[in-house]
């Protein structure tokens, strides 16, 4: 399976824009995988950030993760003030906590603008936004999370085979 669409500009994308390795990852926040694999892509992204372009899709599994949209919308939120990544990674490497005033509380570290945020949470666009990246998955092919595409085709292996993978072709 292939990725459907292509990168483009209303992904959050990370490292480096022009680099000839894509990745892109489709994940769950309250998913026990995809935080283990982020821990792997922040190793990925330390050591190789110059030479991949990295991205991050939302695929929440609400019928199993009852917080996981509100989590994907606490990090869309947090992108309009520019702290996408950061909301991301904080919320990963906290997933015991992901109740709504754990949002606020994580807002309120990252310095926004708390009314700001609150609203954000609630519009349209923003669940029209995650709701694309869910579509997108659908169409190419994801099955579970974190699934990950590798320049545009679904890898087989987990964040470790990435890994991997990366050291091979980078070496």
């Amino acid at each position: 399976m292939s990725l459907h669409p292509a990168i483009n500009h209303s992904d959050h994308i990370k490292g480096n824009l022009n680099a000839s390795l894509e990745i892109v990852e489709y994940g769950d926040f309250e998913c026990a995988h995809c935080g283990a694999a982020h821990s792997i892509m922040e190793t990925i992204m330390k050591e190789f950030s110059n030479q991949i372009k990295f991205v991050f899709r939302n695929f929440p599994l609400s019928e199993m993760h009852t917080n996981a949209l509100e989590a994907a919308k606490a990090t869309e939120a947090a992108a309009l003030q520019g702290k996408y990544w950061e909301m991301h990674n904080s919320i990963f490497e906290n997933q015991e906590y992901l109740q709504p005033n754990d949002f606020v509380q994580r807002a309120e570290n990252l310095r926004m603008d708390i009314q700001k945020f609150k609203m954000d949470m609630r519009q349209n666009n923003i669940a029209e936004k995650i709701d694309t990246d869910f579509e997108s998955g659908i169409r190419s092919g994801v099955n579970g999370t974190p699934s990950f595409f590798v320049n545009g085709n679904k890898f087989d292996g987990d964040a470790s085979n990435l890994l991997e993978l990366i050291q091979e072709r980078v070496a």
